[in-house]
């Protein structure tokens, strides 16, 4: 069993992007490459091939691969619907729910299940390259652990350590790591790598030299801030950036930041659009009145996000709106708080109970514990397009009667006003398609590229592949990954 683990000084080091990366190097060097996380904890995720569910960080490395997503990839996926719950997902499927006072045994024992995986992925490639979640100096978590050092352990897999130059303090990140973990878990890992680094590398020999020294570990490469990375969508957190006034010619498409926001990268195509700005609107913010579109994203937990759409005052702003002959789209849990009601009889997404929704839409949800999982094509706005469906409920009402899009076999899918400003759609990931998002932004006045968003991730893999390529000993990397830990 061939495979190298990336593990990080802390969340958010780059370990996601750079398994990313490595997958396309080595897929561009004719090897056979699969991604694996034993656990990951994001509320987006996306559809494989074998029905299932798995996190959008993984699809984009089987992307990079060049490999059919599987549930294999990422057998444990941990989904927060509140503070202290997270729904969860083994092998693809949903199996109940994970909280504080079951975390750890719940995650123990699912570490066979974890191992399976890892073994059928293993006799499919020439290498597995793994990635940990969060960091293995969180010694407070060890107990129970499966998503790094309790993983490396169990499979024998060696470890690499990333840090984050950008941060600051990465020799004390690296070097502290390695004071804090057990004799056993720091014997497993063989190199660092420092990751986004800004400047002048001969400026940071010394510091690089001093890591090796006072770890033990080899050094497999500084890794300079790589440009490619900015058209790669984002884990598991919405980059907030500090709105600057609005560009001449420019449009507003405004997005609230609901609190379980899910699959946000549903925007990532929309933010490559010269003509558009794309504002992620954070609680305690008004939505701007001059937004041309109001994007209601998926949701993790549908009932309390209207909740606290409504406590932020966001309904008003969104009927003022739309009273002004501005245009709403809502995206799978955007959909149904366009609607009526939302219901949760069975407790599925927290207690039980009725919600209203915006009224914008003449149809109810109600919550079940049946999971829709698929990949779909279809026809919107008059132009065709490929996406996937997520979501638990199911949705009633006189609008169905207008669908937003009719998808494979003649089924209707979402709603859409008489007057083709409110449209809502269960269906994530359909922007991408050049046809409809430009269709769609016609509609509020925007000339559109109509590019391949997919095509552009493509692009971005392979320039991050080429940058990997030229400051990584990936020679080294694929050697240790051959080598059998004990």
């Amino acid at each position: 069993m061939a495979g190298v683990m990336l593990q990080g000084t802390g969340s958010d080091v780059g370990k996601s992007v750079l398994v990313a990366g490595l997958c396309r190097a080595l897929s561009n060097r004719g090897l056979s490459v699969l991604p694996f996380k034993p656990q990951n904890m994001s509320n987006n995720a996306a559809v494989t091939v074998d029905g299932g569910e798995i996190g959008r960080a993984q699809a984009l490395q089987a992307l990079g691969a060049r490999a059919p997503l599987h549930t294999d990839m990422n057998p444990v996926l941990l989904k927060p619907q509140a503070d202290r719950t997270s729904q969860l997902i083994v092998h693809g499927k949903v199996r109940g729910t994970l909280g504080s006072g079951n975390f750890r045994e719940g995650r123990r024992n699912l570490l066979s299940e974890v191992l399976t995986s890892w073994k059928r992925l293993s006799e499919r490639c020439d290498v597995v390259l793994v990635e940990g979640a969060g960091s293995p100096a969180e010694i407070n978590l060890r107990s129970g652990d499966i998503a790094n050092m309790g993983f490396a352990r169990a499979a024998h897999v060696p470890v690499v350590l990333v840090g984050d130059i950008d941060r600051g303090g990465v020799i004390a990140s690296l070097v502290g790591t390695r004071a804090v973990l057990e004799k056993e878990d720091a014997a497993m890992i063989r190199g660092f790598i420092v990751n986004k680094f800004r400047g002048d590398p001969a400026l940071f020999a010394d510091g690089y030299a001093a890591i090796e020294a006072r770890t033990g570990w080899r050094g497999f490469g500084l890794v300079p801030w790589l440009s490619a990375v900015a058209d790669l969508p984002s884990e598991d957190a919405v980059i907030l950036e500090k709105r600057q006034p609005l560009a001449e010619g420019k449009t507003l498409i405004a997005c609230p930041m609901l609190p379980r926001i899910a699959n946000f990268d549903d925007l990532d195509p929309l933010r490559a659009e010269e003509g558009v700005e794309v504002a992620m609107i954070p609680p305690g913010t008004p939505i701007p009145p001059e937004a041309a579109l109001i994007v209601l994203p998926g949701s993790k937990a549908t009932r309390a996000d209207m909740d606290f759409a409504r406590q932020q005052a966001w309904d008003i702003d969104i009927l003022a709106h739309h009273r002004r002959g501005g245009c709403v789209l809502g995206i799978c849990a955007g959909f149904q708080m366009l609607g009526r009601t939302i219901a949760d009889p069975d407790g599925i997404e927290g207690p039980p109970g009725e919600t209203p929704g915006l009224g914008l839409l003449d149809h109810s949800t109600v919550l079940g514990p049946r999971k829709a999982l698929r990949h779909v094509r279809g026809t919107a706005l008059g132009v065709s397009f490929r996406g996937y469906e997520m979501h638990m409920g199911e949705t009633h009402g006189a609008s169905l009667a207008h669908p937003f899009a009719i998808l494979d076999a003649d089924r209707p899918d979402g709603a859409i006003s008489r007057d083709g400003r409110v449209m809502g759609t269960y269906c994530h990931g359909l922007l991408a398609a050049g046809p409809l998002r430009r269709a769609l932004l016609e509609r509020i006045g925007v000339a559109s590229s109509g590019g391949d968003h997919d095509a552009r991730v493509d692009a971005a893999l392979d320039a991050l592949a080429q940058g990997l390529e030229a400051h990584l000993d990936i020679d080294a990397l694929i050697a240790l990954a051959r080598e059998k830990t004990a």
